[in-house]
């Protein structure tokens, strides 16, 4: 018989080891390594036994075992310092605390709300897929270490993402385990008698889907965590979190509606019961919670009386939004009937009416769709301020919005760039931790002194290094063993296991999902060639793989068993293997002991991709494809860049020339390099690269790095928006909402009618080009627009190229009454030379003069045939 419903009983630890529970229930024990000392020693083998889970842990130790503890003095204070040294770091000023108010902004944010689908704090937290979350749990962590006072908000999935095997065939297969709440490092969110909140959203046909929250503690910051598996929801309502990524659209827009419109009632429950500050800035990380504008205007229109449009600009002006994806499959995107049924008709609120909704999410630019929904677009409109993850990724993204932003060219675009960064107490291996830290002690909290490990002695890094490589090999022959008992071997067929890698040999970590963009069969384009460097007598070659596919994935798939059923060759097994069910554990593993990190999407497809990030920390070298963080920081010195064929209309030819000149770097560099060993056996020209690799990486790869570029590029500059907005009963939404609705009125009337240039003794360097420009305001007041100047070099089609602007000053009318703009345009450099005038609607509380889209430019170019000024 099978029970009908599990539950976790935790074990009931004697007083003196109640400290053990408030360890536990905080998850900066996943990277606070005295800590996980600690739950170790309670019983070693069971602590790797149960994967490093500390409920699990103690869910399973022998009652006799506890009570010994109880009993050890020796025990009890390392426990007691511990807890002691926990409530220190939740209250010590840390970083943010000591950022000062300004007098202009009110200083930084009182709190951020920061919303994600998904979020890789720990493996036994299984709530990720993959970058996006790992992403997001690297920064809650840095978060939490900088004392940012975050809020993070997402779902609980009862049976998290898939957990992966593989055939006989080598095809993935996929089961969902399922978690019990009750038996992870989490308390449900009640209110102050007692009772578990609810959060409630309406549904259509009168139905209503409730979740309860359940609230981790990721160092200091609180994460919600939506659950709709409760008793008061139908079957359907209950599944609506049943797990990550499942389901078709109507249920990916059931969970996309709760994570933010419930997300956002759920953090009003939290500060209300806690006293925590309410948040003045929200973060969208990626499309998926986008609705938590709609209900932050529902709020504010139901009980702050204003209008929509005023509503809108007040909750635009404190949220930030972040793409991930340079692909638009990385997108969701719902059919607009979908939208219309679940907030439409009996569902409709009358304070967000249907149209203003498909609006916000509308393709409005050239080849949009008009029959589909566009969560990114929704993100956009519903945000102020907008980032890319890495600097070629912010460009890609301008270039792919840019629709949304009219005329502008797309440098002018609104769309920034922060470059993700990574966690280093939670990828970076204790060893080298240890090493650095007696180098430059506190490098990695403080971000400063990495030039001093260049100083490293090479003798002791190649120790660590091979010591990791070791583990890697160790770890990855057990897994293998796993992986080939589930698949139906027996146990001569696993004998040659034992022999499987080599702990001397050079060898190549490749973990990531599974998309086709990724190329993770494009080392297999040469069979033979591989083979050949896999196998080579002097300098071989061994390569570890990790990776899984979506389940509705049938090409990523394909690809999987293409690479295992490689693998499986009698010949290389030794050398290649593919480690399935790919997870935070594994890929600590992988980047920890790994000597090379490779990577080979098609650029410009990889929006940042940290995975190389934390094997640099780990003194490993990158070899890649010049796309994401790469693209901006390889200097040549710390990795390899594998040549990219970018603009061949021919995919096939592409991936044959990038596989080729991978081979050509592999064989004639990097392994060339690897074995070059001095008389005393170490490769003392590699180990220069590992250690220019920490010393140049360091300090720009970490997370603490980016979470301070978020914090004063963009929480900041939007805590101030907020402020402004809702200053005097929101005045500033008022006037802006009602300026922007004149200003768009006007704008088909904004006319540059006349443009005239002089340079006083001819065009030379270091001259001056006078410019004037006569502008129809179209009733406008001159105050409500900027005229611009823009300038620089040209093409042969005279498109100006990174060009630079001057703002223009009013002047007197002219005869007709028109406005009337001059200013100067220095002359800087020889050359093909252009300009032109724009002009851009202005107001104090945008945030940038592209924000409306709006742009009146000269109706064409004024020149005459031997291109002299007039």
């Amino acid at each position: 018989m099978r029970a009908i419903r599990r539950f976790t009983v935790r074990t009931a630890l004697p007083e003196p080891l109640r400290p053990l529970e408030e360890l536990i229930l905080n998850l900066r024990w996943s990277w606070h390594h005295e800590t996980r000392d600690l739950f170790r020693s309670v019983d070693p083998a069971l602590w790797d036994a149960v994967g490093h889970d500390p409920v699990r842990l103690l869910g399973e130790v022998a009652p006799e075992r506890l009570e010994r503890l109880a009993g050890d003095r020796r025990f009890l204070r390392r426990l007691d310092d511990l807890a002691e040294e926990l409530r220190e770091y939740l209250t010590a000023p840390r970083w943010y605390q000591s950022l000062g108010a300004s007098a202009d902004s009110g200083g930084p944010a009182r709190a951020i709300a920061y919303f994600s689908p998904e979020y890789g704090i720990t493996a036994a937290l299984p709530q990720y897929s993959g970058g996006l979350g790992i992403l997001a749990g690297d920064h809650l962590k840095s978060a939490s270490d900088l004392g940012v006072p975050i809020i993070a908000v997402g779902l609980l999935y009862r049976h998290g993402y898939f957990a992966q095997s593989l055939s006989r065939d080598g095809r993935q297969l996929e089961r969902y385990p399922p978690i019990d709440p009750d038996g992870l490092p989490l308390t449900l969110l009640r209110e102050t008698d007692g009772a578990p909140v609810r959060v409630t959203i309406g549904l259509p046909q009168g139905r209503r889907l409730h979740a309860q929250v359940w609230l981790a503690r990721v160092g200091r910051v609180p994460q919600l965590l939506l659950d709709s598996d409760v008793d008061d929801n139908d079957r359907a309502a209950r599944d609506v979190t049943d797990r990550l990524y499942g389901g078709g659209g109507d249920h990916r827009l059931l969970q996309e509606m709760l994570l933010g419109i419930g997300g956002v009632r759920a953090i009003r429950a939290y500060c209300r019961i806690t006293g925590h500050p309410a948040p003045e800035v929200f973060h969208t990380n990626e499309g998926h919670a986008g609705f938590l504008g709609l209900e932050r205007i529902r709020e504010l229109v139901a009980e702050q009386g204003l209008t929509f449009d005023e509503a809108l600009e007040a909750v635009r002006a404190g949220t930030v939004f972040t793409t991930h994806t340079p692909v638009s499959a990385g997108i969701d995107r719902f059919p607009r009937e979908l939208v219309e049924r679940h907030f439409g008709g009996d569902a409709e609120n009358r304070d967000v009416p249907l149209e203003r909704v498909l609006d916000l999410g509308a393709e409005t630019y050239p080849d949009g769709d008009p029959a589909v929904f566009n969560m990114a677009v929704m993100g956009m409109r519903l945000a102020q301020r907008v980032n890319g993850v890495s600097r070629l990724h912010g460009l890609v993204s301008r270039e792919m919005f840019g629709g949304l932003w009219g005329g502008f060219d797309t440098a002018d675009v609104p769309v920034g760039a922060i470059t993700n960064g990574v966690h280093a107490e939670t990828w970076v291996a204790r060893e080298i931790l240890d090493l650095v830290a007696r180098e430059a002690p506190s490098v990695v909290e403080a971000g400063k002194g990495w030039e001093r490990l260049r100083h490293l002695p090479d003798l002791e890094l190649w120790r660590v290094r091979r010591a990791l490589r070791g583990r890697l090999v160790a770890e990855a022959r057990r897994r293998l063993r796993a992986s080939w008992r589930s698949r139906g071997a027996g146990e001569a067929e696993t004998a040659w296991i034992d022999e499987a890698l080599d702990p001397d040999v050079l060898t190549i970590g490749f973990a990531r999902r599974v998309p086709s963009y990724k190329r993770l069969t494009l080392m297999l384009r040469d069979p033979e060639r591989l083979r050949a460097l896999l196998l080579h007598p002097e300098r071989p070659v061994q390569i570890v793989i990790a990776g899984k596919a979506h389940p509705a994935d049938e090409g990523g798939k394909r690809l999987i068993q293409e690479m295992v059923r490689f693998a499986d060759g009698e010949d290389v097994r030794h050398r290649i293997v593919f480690l399935p069910d790919y997870d935070m554990a594994l890929g600590r593993l992988l980047v920890q002991g790994c000597d090379v990190w490779m990577n080979n999407p098609l650029r410009p497809l990889e929006a940042c991709g940290t995975s190389g990030m934390k094997a640099a920390l780990n003194g490993g070298l990158n070899l890649s494809i010049r796309d994401g963080w790469w693209d901006e920081w390889y200097d040549g010195r710390n990795g390899w860049a594998i040549p990219s064929a970018d603009g061949l209309d021919e995919p096939d030819r592409r991936d044959a020339l990038e596989a080729a000149a991978l081979y050509d770097l592999i064989e004639d560099q990097v392994a060339v390099l690897f074995y070059d060993r001095d008389p005393s056996g170490l490769p003392r020209r590699w180990m220069e690269m590992v250690k220019h690799t920490l010393a140049a990486l360091g300090p720009k790869v970490l997370a603490s790095r980016m979470l301070r570029d978020y914090v004063t590029e963009l929480y900041t500059p939007a805590a101030a928006a907020s402020r402004a907005m809702r200053a005097d009963g929101y005045a500033g939404a008022r006037e802006l909402a009602a300026w922007k609705q004149r200003v768009a009125k006007a704008w088909p009337g904004v006319a540059v009618k006349r443009v005239e240039a002089d340079a006083a003794e001819g065009p030379h360097v270091g001259g001056r080009l006078s410019v004037r420009a006569v502008v129809e305001l179209a009733g406008l007041d001159p105050a409500d627009v900027a005229v611009e100047a823009v300038y620089g070099r040209v093409d042969e089609s005279d498109t100006l190229l990174d060009p630079s602007s001057v703002e223009l000053a009013p002047a007197e009318p002219d005869d007709d009454g028109r406005a009337c703009y001059v200013g100067e345009v220095p002359l800087r450099r020889s050359g093909a030379f252009g300009y032109s005038v724009r002009v851009v609607p202005r107001h104090r509380l945008l945030a940038h003069r592209a924000e409306m889209g709006l742009i009146a430019l000269p109706p064409e170019p004024n020149r005459v045939p031997n291109g002299a000024l007039r």
